[in-house]
């Protein structure tokens, strides 16, 4: 009894470990690296309350969706410039691309460690990202979380 449930314990573990893609060595479109590497810029530029960037990358009409609630890109800037929300630094685990004609889709498992209302907290998100093409650039049109029931196993480096 014990050999099988560690067997199905290992089957499930490795099926999630094969379906896992990890950015430093999963192979991207040149256009699907375009978006993965804005969304790694955006992490960056919310860490560092940069919303000038911010400012540049989020559509105007775009809406963000948190564990408390949801809101518009003036209230998502305001709330980073303010320190509502701190996005101190963000682990991400897996990252996969759809582009659909001028829309792209970008799911990131990440770790989040960030400061909200002067707390700091780690958790576990699933992030749902939403560009949308305009002339030759990408605007993020929505921002979800997800908040995971267990962390993201960490993948292997490739380095």
């Amino acid at each position: 009894m014990k050999t099988t449930i560690l067997g199905l314990f290992l089957i499930i573990l490795s099926a999630q470990l094969s379906f896992a893609q990890n950015p430093a060595t999963k192979s991207f479109t040149t256009a699907e690296q375009e978006i993965v590497n804005l969304s790694k810029d955006k992490w960056q530029w919310m860490a560092d309350k940069n919303v000038d960037f911010l400012g540049k990358l989020f559509h105007e009409k775009a809406v963000f969706v948190h564990m408390g609630g949801s809101w518009g890109t003036e209230q998502e800037l305001n709330i980073i410039k303010g320190g509502g929300i701190w996005y101190k630094k963000t682990d991400i685990h897996e990252v996969s691309v759809n582009i659909i004609d001028n829309t792209a889709i970008l799911l990131n498992r990440i770790s989040l460690l960030a400061v909200v209302g002067g707390n700091e907290v780690t958790n576990p998100f699933e992030v749902t990202e939403v560009y949308v093409k305009e002339g030759s650039s990408w605007k993020l049109g929505s921002l979800s979380f997800t908040k995971l029931l267990a962390p993201p196993v960490p993948q292997p480096d490739s380095h």
